[in-house]
């Protein structure tokens, strides 16, 4: 009874099998007939499915497939980078002597215009300096006209006039130095810009060389990056980027590429560039991270779409729709987009029709029934349509 049992669950699976085979395998009606399997248990062989066999797959009827067209596109080699920002001029004034300071005409973060006094330090002593040497330059003008008098009547040695033009001649370089004396404790503004934070108050004593304040000119803002050395025979002055900060991803700028290195880094194989931006609106600073981005046109290349692509033992390639028929063409990609691949192929030509849907059941030479992509996006629409209502 048991073995019983067991045999008669095999056959119901055995039934159940053939069953969905013969529903839902149209390839199998075929095969069955021509065994005689289908006249045993009754059944009739669909007429649309049988005989042909030069259509979409054994015994099977014509393949329904989506296809699209092959256009063309223009290889773009795109290069993406990290740079560092700079204002186009940067100053760090300091201090040619010693001295404490009395005045300061400035606030952290105001422009400057070139040439304004900034910072003054104690000049008392220079100024006093200064009025010595004046007034030994005035009796070294009087000594010399007396002279160049008593020249004329023959009273004066030559020797004495000599003494005196060299008199006069040193007052004149002592007025000189002095004013340059009183001019250091006088600090301006060797650029126009921004003023960057102070640290300093009227009082404090400051040394030669000691640094008191930044100045920025950040009307235009420098990029530092690096482009790989593949592209040096293609970059130029005067190319555009496009920048963006990394603090403001919706902050697109366009600028120009100012300045390219002479020499190739050896360890990264990159080569150092210069981009240059305008700052409008006064929105970048100095130190600030960008992304920048250059394109260089190519030449122009097969465009198909992503699904197209079939790949085999010997590569990619894809279904040509041709008189009706698919033929597999073999293609080499060169580069992928996000809504195309590029390719090249010796078979494939701009305007042909390639399958992009439906090629589980293709072979080489099978006929198909065709359905382009637009009119399979407007029937998905309109089912959907139908469905809603």
């Amino acid at each position: 009874m048991k073995a019983f049992r067991q045999l008669a669950l095999s056959v119901a699976v055995l039934a159940a099998g053939l069953y969905v085979w013969i529903a839902y395998v149209p390839a199998a009606q075929p095969v069955l007939d021509r065994i005689g399997l289908l006249d045993l248990l009754g059944i009739e062989a669909s007429q649309t499915q049988g005989g042909d066999q030069g259509n979409g797959w054994p015994g099977g009827g014509l393949s329904r497939v989506i296809t699209a067209t092959v256009g063309e596109q223009a290889l773009a080699d795109r290069i993406n980078a990290i740079g560092d920002g700079r204002a186009l001029r940067s100053v760090n004034v300091r201090s040619n002597a010693v001295g404490t300071i009395t005045d300061m005409a400035l606030l952290a973060g105001s422009y400057v215009d070139k040439g304004t006094v900034i910072v003054r330090l104690e000049d008392e002593a220079e100024k006093i300096a200064l009025e010595q040497a004046q007034i030994q330059l005035v009796n070294a003008r009087t000594d010399a006209d007396r002279a160049r008098r008593l020249e004329a009547t023959g009273a004066v040695a030559e020797v004495r006039l000599r003494e005196v033009e060299l008199a006069l001649r040193s007052a004149e370089l002592g007025v000189r130095q002095a004013e340059f004396d009183l001019s250091q404790r006088h600090i301006v503004a060797p650029i126009s810009g921004w003023i960057g934070i102070i640290d300093l108050e009227e009082g404090d004593r400051v040394n030669a060389q000691d640094l008191l304040v930044n100045i920025s000119d950040r009307s235009d803002i420098l990029i530092d990056f690096r482009v790989p050395e593949r592209v040096v025979g293609k970059i130029a002055t005067g190319q555009q980027i496009e920048v963006t900060p990394l603090g403001g991803r919706d902050a697109a700028l366009i600028g120009e590429i100012s300045a390219i290195d002479a020499v190739v880094d050896r360890a990264s194989r990159t080569l150092l560039v210069q981009g240059r931006v305008p700052n409008e609106g006064d929105m970048l600073r100095a130190g600030m991270a960008f992304s920048v981005s250059m394109s260089f046109p190519g030449e122009t290349l097969l465009s198909i779409p992503p699904l197209a692509v079939q790949w085999s033992s010997d590569g990619p390639f894809v279904w040509a729709v041709r008189d009706g028929k698919v033929a597999q063409v073999a293609v080499s990609i060169v580069q992928r987009e996000s809504d195309a691949v590029l390719v090249t192929s010796d078979d494939l030509e701009v305007g042909e029709t390639v399958v992009t849907e439906g090629v589980q059941t293709l072979r080489d030479g099978a006929e198909v029934s065709l359905t382009s992509n637009d009119e399979a996006v407007s029937g998905l629409s309109a089912t959907t349509r139908e469905a809603a209502l």
